[in-house]
């Protein structure tokens, strides 16, 4: 599984790109996580508030500061 987290640096970000580490060694399993700060990438996903989290080429949240168990729900369910 692919996981980007878009943003900028902000402190949410950070804390967005945290999250994410956190959850994906709640599931286990080998998955890559990349931050992207370029904002002409951030801007081909379609998202206009950051920080947004893509799974896959799926764009799954955007302006929001995610939980872990928020991220572990978006990461494990099926066909979505």
């Amino acid at each position: 599984m692919k996981i980007e987290v878009l943003g900028t640096g902000c402190s949410k970000c950070k804390a967005l790109e945290e999250a994410v580490k956190q959850a994906v060694a709640k599931i286990g399993g080998f998955h890559e996580v990349k931050k992207v700060e370029d904002i002409v990438e951030i801007m081909n996903y379609g998202v206009m508030s950051t920080p947004a989290l893509v799974v896959d080429g799926i764009v799954k949240s955007t302006g929001k500061q995610l939980n872990v168990d928020e991220i572990v729900n978006l990461l494990t369910e099926k066909n979505n």
